[in-house]
């Protein structure tokens, strides 16, 4: 009995040592058949690259668009335009009211005649401006909400009661912008996972007509290996370690694409930060990024070859 039992281990530690040994030759085959033929794995290596850079690009651009823009949000700021009736002493009082809510954080009123001046100063129509017989800018209150207040319901509902009080010609609430630019940048990131995922598609059908025309050169020997007793996963392993060497080769080809893009857009992205009073710089994928991406082509150069081998091989017997 105990020689029986030792018997049993060995031969289950031989067979595990084998099929170790098996998965290691055909990974290195089948590696070595793709240099073999350089030009058309390259050809293969570059589609699928491509496919994989679309979508990563756009969202790694997204993402730091995101990054510029994080502070764009803060603080919800309302602006009261006042009638052109309204003196600055009316204003002063209206101001007074206005920050004795509990919804209100704090207020500042700017005259009209201060506001001009800062306009003259700013917009070079200094010469323009001197001819004008009166001051055709408003009295401006500027509100900002209280913390809580802070969520664009919140801030929408009190921009609403701000504008029913007396002497307000207009009330605008200055983070309105953002908000459509936030909801823009939520669009585009569902086009961006829609594309990736039709891409995806386009990377699992290259690969897998690409492993059934292997397949298809490779029949003979197929039909070798099955007559000598060969079984189906034994065939299949080195067509999916075809794939997994497609989609690795593509994720690496999709790397290097977005890296030399994001090198090339630094300096511009850069300049176009300081325009906006942010030091943020172009990031790229990082170390995580790029095993994720390595992950993710090889998941989907071995998904392709699976669902290749599983249509096709089946149909190869020996006759």
């Amino acid at each position: 009995m105990a020689g029986g039992a030792s018997e049993s281990r060995t031969s289950l530690g031989d067979r595990v040592y084998a099929w170790q040994l098996h998965h290691k030759f055909m990974a290195v085959d089948s590696l070595r058949r793709l240099l073999v033929s350089p030009t058309s794995s390259l050809m293969t290596w570059l589609v699928i690259g491509i496919a994989l850079a679309l979508p990563l690009g756009l969202g790694v651009a997204l993402d730091n668009a995101r990054r510029v823009s994080i502070g764009w949000d803060s603080p919800a700021q309302i602006s009261l335009f006042l009638r052109g009736e309204v003196s600055v002493q009316a204003a002063e009082a209206l101001r007074s009211r206005v920050q004795q809510r509990p919804d209100v954080e704090a207020t500042r009123l700017i005259p009209r005649d201060q506001a001009l001046d800062e306009f003259r100063q700013l917009s070079g129509f200094a010469d323009v401006l001197q001819n004008l017989d009166e001051n055709p800018l408003p009295n401006l209150v500027l509100v900002t909400p209280a913390r809580a207040q802070l969520a664009a319901a919140d801030a929408a509902a009190l921009r609403e009661q701000l504008q029913a009080e007396p002497g307000v010609e207009r009330a605008v609430l200055d983070m309105e912008w953002v908000q459509r630019l936030n909801a823009l940048m939520r669009i585009s990131q569902r086009i961006v996972w829609a594309l990736g995922l039709i891409l995806a598609a386009g990377v699992l059908l290259v690969v897998g007509n690409t492993i059934r025309l292997a397949i298809e050169a490779r029949r003979e020997e197929i039909i070798v290996v099955k007559l000598v007793g060969g079984s189906n996963a034994f065939v299949r392993r080195p067509f999916l370690y075809t794939g997994l060497w497609y989609g690795l080769g593509g994720a690496v080809f999709a790397w290097a694409v977005v890296t030399g893009a994001l090198w090339w857009l630094r300096g511009p992205f850069e300049s176009l930060a300081l325009l906006y009073q942010s030091s943020v710089s172009l990031q790229g994928l990082g170390l995580g990024g790029g095993l994720l991406l390595l992950a993710f082509g090889g998941l989907l150069g071995l998904l392709g070859a699976w669902l290749a081998v599983a249509r096709h091989l089946s149909g190869i017997e020996p006759t």
